[in-house]
Protein backbone atom coordinates (compact mmCIF):
# COMPACT_ATOMS: atom_id res chain seq x y z
CA UNK A 1 0.00 0.00 0.00
CA UNK A 2 2.77 2.40 0.94
CA UNK A 3 4.62 1.55 -2.30
CA UNK A 4 1.51 2.31 -4.42
CA UNK A 5 1.00 5.58 -2.59
CA UNK A 6 4.58 6.61 -3.34
CA UNK A 7 4.14 5.80 -7.03
CA UNK A 8 0.93 7.84 -7.31
CA UNK A 9 2.52 10.74 -5.42
CA UNK A 10 5.46 10.70 -7.84
CA UNK A 11 3.16 10.72 -10.88
CA UNK A 12 1.14 13.64 -9.51
CA UNK A 13 4.35 15.58 -8.84
CA UNK A 14 5.64 14.94 -12.38
CA UNK A 15 2.34 16.06 -13.94
CA UNK A 16 2.45 19.21 -11.81
CA UNK A 17 6.05 20.14 -12.60
CA UNK A 18 6.04 19.51 -16.39
CA UNK A 19 4.02 22.70 -17.30
CA UNK A 20 6.37 24.77 -15.15
CA UNK A 21 9.42 23.33 -16.92
CA UNK A 22 7.88 23.91 -20.34
CA UNK A 23 7.29 27.59 -19.53
CA UNK A 24 10.99 28.02 -18.87
CA UNK A 25 12.01 26.62 -22.26
CA UNK A 26 12.52 29.42 -24.88
CA UNK A 27 9.71 29.46 -27.38
CA UNK A 28 10.26 28.96 -31.10
CA UNK A 29 10.90 31.92 -33.36
CA UNK A 30 7.54 33.60 -34.17
CA UNK A 31 6.25 33.01 -37.67
CA UNK A 32 6.46 36.71 -38.52
CA UNK A 33 10.20 36.83 -37.79
CA UNK A 34 11.91 34.98 -40.61
CA UNK A 35 15.57 34.01 -40.77
CA UNK A 36 17.66 34.17 -43.91
CA UNK A 37 20.77 31.98 -43.92
CA UNK A 38 23.44 33.54 -46.14
CA UNK A 39 26.00 30.98 -45.02
CA UNK A 40 26.63 28.88 -41.94
CA UNK A 41 28.33 31.78 -40.17
CA UNK A 42 25.64 34.38 -40.87
CA UNK A 43 22.06 33.94 -39.75
CA UNK A 44 20.31 37.28 -40.00
CA UNK A 45 16.78 37.89 -38.82
CA UNK A 46 14.99 39.48 -41.73
CA UNK A 47 11.84 40.93 -40.19
CA UNK A 48 12.98 43.52 -37.68
CA UNK A 49 16.12 42.20 -35.98
CA UNK A 50 19.47 43.01 -37.55
CA UNK A 51 23.04 42.10 -36.75
CA UNK A 52 24.90 45.18 -35.54
CA UNK A 53 28.48 43.94 -35.15
CA UNK A 54 30.52 43.13 -38.22
CA UNK A 55 32.23 39.77 -38.50
CA UNK A 56 34.59 41.17 -41.13
CA UNK A 57 36.65 44.34 -41.14
CA UNK A 58 37.57 45.73 -44.56
CA UNK A 59 38.53 49.00 -46.22
CA UNK A 60 35.53 48.86 -48.56
CA UNK A 61 33.11 51.76 -48.52
CA UNK A 62 29.61 52.31 -49.87
CA UNK A 63 27.44 55.40 -50.32
CA UNK A 64 23.63 55.26 -50.27
CA UNK A 65 21.01 57.86 -51.07
CA UNK A 66 17.40 58.22 -52.25
CA UNK A 67 16.57 60.51 -55.15
CA UNK A 68 12.85 59.83 -54.67
CA UNK A 69 12.97 59.92 -50.91
CA UNK A 70 9.22 59.66 -50.25
CA UNK A 71 8.65 56.49 -52.28
CA UNK A 72 6.70 54.18 -49.99
CA UNK A 73 5.26 50.68 -49.71
CA UNK A 74 1.51 50.19 -49.20
CA UNK A 75 1.71 47.48 -46.50
CA UNK A 76 4.09 49.60 -44.46
CA UNK A 77 2.08 52.83 -44.67
CA UNK A 78 -1.10 50.93 -43.82
CA UNK A 79 0.56 49.45 -40.74
CA UNK A 80 1.93 52.87 -39.76
CA UNK A 81 -1.22 55.01 -39.88
CA UNK A 82 -3.94 52.93 -41.52
CA UNK A 83 -3.55 54.67 -44.87
CA UNK A 84 -2.53 52.87 -48.06
CA UNK A 85 -0.08 55.15 -49.85
CA UNK A 86 2.77 54.97 -52.37
CA UNK A 87 4.33 58.20 -51.11
CA UNK A 88 4.85 59.04 -47.46
CA UNK A 89 6.89 61.67 -45.65
CA UNK A 90 7.61 59.47 -42.62
CA UNK A 91 7.72 55.77 -43.57
CA UNK A 92 9.42 55.58 -46.94
CA UNK A 93 12.39 54.35 -48.93
CA UNK A 94 14.80 56.20 -46.66
CA UNK A 95 14.06 53.71 -43.89
CA UNK A 96 14.97 50.85 -46.22
CA UNK A 97 18.31 52.53 -46.97
CA UNK A 98 19.05 52.53 -43.25
CA UNK A 99 18.45 48.79 -43.14
CA UNK A 100 20.68 48.22 -46.16
CA UNK A 101 23.35 50.27 -44.37
CA UNK A 102 23.09 48.05 -41.30
CA UNK A 103 23.51 44.93 -43.39
CA UNK A 104 26.44 46.36 -45.37
CA UNK A 105 28.24 47.25 -42.17
CA UNK A 106 27.56 43.76 -40.82
CA UNK A 107 29.44 42.53 -43.90
CA UNK A 108 32.33 44.86 -43.14
CA UNK A 109 31.49 47.50 -45.74
CA UNK A 110 31.69 50.96 -44.19
CA UNK A 111 28.61 52.85 -45.33
CA UNK A 112 27.50 56.48 -45.51
CA UNK A 113 24.04 57.80 -46.33
CA UNK A 114 23.49 61.22 -47.86
CA UNK A 115 21.37 62.77 -45.14
CA UNK A 116 18.88 64.79 -47.15
CA UNK A 117 15.16 64.34 -47.74
CA UNK A 118 15.19 65.32 -51.41
CA UNK A 119 11.42 65.30 -51.89
CA UNK A 120 10.85 67.41 -48.78
CA UNK A 121 13.39 69.97 -49.97
CA UNK A 122 11.71 70.12 -53.38
CA UNK A 123 8.25 70.52 -51.86
CA UNK A 124 9.43 73.47 -49.78
CA UNK A 125 10.21 75.54 -52.87
CA UNK A 126 7.82 73.98 -55.37
CA UNK A 127 10.30 72.14 -57.59
CA UNK A 128 8.51 69.60 -59.82
CA UNK A 129 9.04 65.86 -59.27
CA UNK A 130 10.80 65.25 -62.59
CA UNK A 131 13.64 67.52 -61.44
CA UNK A 132 14.57 65.15 -58.59
CA UNK A 133 17.82 63.96 -60.18
CA UNK A 134 18.92 67.56 -60.73
CA UNK A 135 18.16 68.43 -57.10
CA UNK A 136 20.05 65.50 -55.58
CA UNK A 137 23.03 65.88 -57.94
CA UNK A 138 25.03 68.48 -55.95
CA UNK A 139 24.62 66.43 -52.78
CA UNK A 140 26.05 63.39 -54.57
CA UNK A 141 28.88 65.45 -56.05
CA UNK A 142 29.84 66.77 -52.62
CA UNK A 143 29.82 63.29 -51.09
CA UNK A 144 32.04 61.99 -53.88
CA UNK A 145 34.43 64.90 -53.44
CA UNK A 146 34.64 64.30 -49.69
CA UNK A 147 35.37 60.56 -49.75
CA UNK A 148 36.27 57.60 -51.97
CA UNK A 149 33.61 54.94 -52.42
CA UNK A 150 33.72 51.48 -53.97
CA UNK A 151 30.01 51.50 -54.77
CA UNK A 152 27.23 54.09 -54.77
CA UNK A 153 23.59 53.01 -54.68
CA UNK A 154 20.61 55.23 -55.43
CA UNK A 155 17.85 53.16 -53.82
CA UNK A 156 14.29 53.21 -55.17
CA UNK A 157 11.23 50.97 -55.34
CA UNK A 158 9.29 49.88 -58.42
CA UNK A 159 5.73 51.03 -59.11
CA UNK A 160 4.48 47.48 -59.80
CA UNK A 161 2.21 45.39 -57.57
CA UNK A 162 3.60 42.65 -55.32
CA UNK A 163 2.64 39.81 -57.64
CA UNK A 164 5.18 41.17 -60.13
CA UNK A 165 7.92 42.10 -57.68
CA UNK A 166 8.11 39.09 -55.37
CA UNK A 167 9.92 35.75 -55.54
CA UNK A 168 9.65 32.78 -53.18
CA UNK A 169 12.71 30.73 -52.29
CA UNK A 170 12.82 27.93 -49.75
CA UNK A 171 9.47 29.00 -48.34
CA UNK A 172 10.39 32.65 -47.84
CA UNK A 173 9.29 35.65 -49.91
CA UNK A 174 11.80 38.20 -51.18
CA UNK A 175 11.29 41.55 -52.91
CA UNK A 176 12.82 41.38 -56.37
CA UNK A 177 15.50 43.79 -57.52
CA UNK A 178 15.91 45.72 -60.76
CA UNK A 179 19.04 47.64 -61.72
CA UNK A 180 18.48 50.69 -63.93
CA UNK A 181 21.22 52.03 -66.18
CA UNK A 182 21.12 55.36 -67.98
CA UNK A 183 22.66 55.10 -71.43
CA UNK A 184 23.07 58.79 -72.21
CA UNK A 185 26.64 59.19 -71.00
CA UNK A 186 30.01 57.97 -72.16
CA UNK A 187 30.85 55.45 -69.43
CA UNK A 188 27.49 53.73 -68.94
CA UNK A 189 28.99 50.34 -69.79
CA UNK A 190 31.09 50.51 -66.63
CA UNK A 191 27.97 51.11 -64.55
CA UNK A 192 26.33 48.24 -66.42
CA UNK A 193 29.28 45.94 -65.70
CA UNK A 194 28.97 46.58 -61.97
CA UNK A 195 25.22 45.94 -62.05
CA UNK A 196 25.79 42.64 -63.85
CA UNK A 197 28.30 41.54 -61.22
CA UNK A 198 25.80 42.41 -58.50
CA UNK A 199 23.07 40.44 -60.26
CA UNK A 200 25.31 37.40 -60.52
CA UNK A 201 26.10 37.43 -56.80
CA UNK A 202 22.47 37.94 -55.79
CA UNK A 203 21.34 35.07 -57.99
CA UNK A 204 23.84 32.77 -56.25
CA UNK A 205 22.04 33.46 -52.97
CA UNK A 206 18.39 33.58 -54.11
CA UNK A 207 17.61 32.44 -57.66
CA UNK A 208 15.34 34.82 -59.62
CA UNK A 209 15.68 37.60 -57.06
CA UNK A 210 16.81 39.96 -59.84
CA UNK A 211 15.11 40.95 -63.08
CA UNK A 212 16.72 42.02 -66.33
CA UNK A 213 18.60 45.31 -66.29
CA UNK A 214 16.47 48.25 -67.44
CA UNK A 215 18.21 50.62 -69.84
CA UNK A 216 16.95 54.18 -70.24
CA UNK A 217 18.10 56.63 -72.89
CA UNK A 218 16.78 59.04 -75.48
CA UNK A 219 13.96 61.55 -75.49
CA UNK A 220 11.55 61.65 -72.57
CA UNK A 221 13.73 59.99 -69.94
CA UNK A 222 16.54 61.20 -67.70
CA UNK A 223 19.07 58.99 -69.47
CA UNK A 224 21.82 59.49 -66.89
CA UNK A 225 20.39 59.16 -63.38
CA UNK A 226 23.57 60.89 -62.19
CA UNK A 227 25.58 57.80 -63.16
CA UNK A 228 27.80 60.07 -65.23
CA UNK A 229 29.21 61.30 -61.92
CA UNK A 230 30.83 57.96 -61.12
CA UNK A 231 31.36 54.65 -62.91
CA UNK A 232 30.42 52.84 -59.66
CA UNK A 233 27.03 54.49 -59.28
CA UNK A 234 23.97 52.36 -60.00
CA UNK A 235 20.27 52.83 -59.48
CA UNK A 236 18.59 49.88 -57.77
CA UNK A 237 14.86 49.32 -57.33
CA UNK A 238 14.08 47.07 -54.37
CA UNK A 239 10.60 45.57 -54.59
CA UNK A 240 7.45 47.40 -55.58
CA UNK A 241 4.60 49.26 -53.92
CA UNK A 242 3.05 46.06 -52.57
CA UNK A 243 6.03 44.44 -50.86
CA UNK A 244 5.92 44.26 -47.09
CA UNK A 245 8.64 44.96 -44.54
CA UNK A 246 9.78 41.35 -44.07
CA UNK A 247 10.18 40.82 -47.83
CA UNK A 248 12.16 44.03 -48.20
CA UNK A 249 14.35 43.23 -45.23
CA UNK A 250 15.20 39.79 -46.55
CA UNK A 251 16.27 41.35 -49.81
CA UNK A 252 18.38 43.95 -48.04
CA UNK A 253 20.33 41.07 -46.50
CA UNK A 254 20.91 39.52 -49.93
CA UNK A 255 21.83 42.86 -51.52
CA UNK A 256 24.40 43.62 -48.84
CA UNK A 257 25.96 40.19 -49.11
CA UNK A 258 26.14 40.62 -52.91
CA UNK A 259 27.89 43.99 -52.54
CA UNK A 260 30.45 42.41 -50.25
CA UNK A 261 31.05 39.42 -52.53
CA UNK A 262 31.32 41.67 -55.60
CA UNK A 263 33.89 43.96 -54.02
CA UNK A 264 35.89 41.06 -52.62
CA UNK A 265 35.96 39.34 -56.02
CA UNK A 266 37.09 42.53 -57.72
CA UNK A 267 39.84 43.07 -55.17
CA UNK A 268 41.10 39.51 -55.58
CA UNK A 269 41.09 39.77 -59.37
CA UNK A 270 43.39 42.81 -59.26
CA UNK A 271 46.06 41.09 -57.16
Amino acid sequence: MKKSLKIWSSLIFILFIIPIILEQIPSAIPKDVAVVPIDEQKIVYAANIFETESEVQTDMRALLYNTHSHEAFEPITQKHDGKIAVSHQEVNIMALSEKVKTQLEFNGVGTDIIDVDVTAEMNKVGIPYHKSYDVVRPYVQKALNDAVYDIILDIHRDSLKADRTTVTYKGEKFAQVVFVIGGDHANFKLNQELAEKMMFEMEQIVPNITKNIVFKSGHGVDGKYNQDLHERLILVEIGGIGNDEAELNRTSVVLAEAVFQTLISEAQSTK
